[in-house]
């Protein structure tokens, strides 16, 4: 698999942040669009189905991320 520059998926993900913060479907069509572009260039770039995992897996490729920045996982003490 082709592996996306981070410079290119740190782009990404600040678009699409700064539509979610807008909220794109409220905008109007064109940047409803824009969102799916993005979207499906996350997932592209990533290897993944969905947006939630593509930012994931992109925020986990830029430089100086940690293994455990966006963990789906919870350790509760026992």
């Amino acid at each position: 698999m082709l592996m996306a520059h981070p410079a290119v998926l740190s782009g990404l993900i600040d678009e699409y942040e700064a539509l979610r913060l807008l909220d794109a479907s409220d905008l109007g069509p064109e940047a409803r669009r824009r969102m799916d572009d993005i979207t499906y260039n996350l997932c592209v770039s990533t290897g993944t189905r969905d947006v939630d995992t593509a930012l994931i897996a992109a925020r986990h490729r830029l430089p100086g991320a940690r293994p455990e920045d966006d963990s789906l996982l919870t350790t509760t003490p026992s």
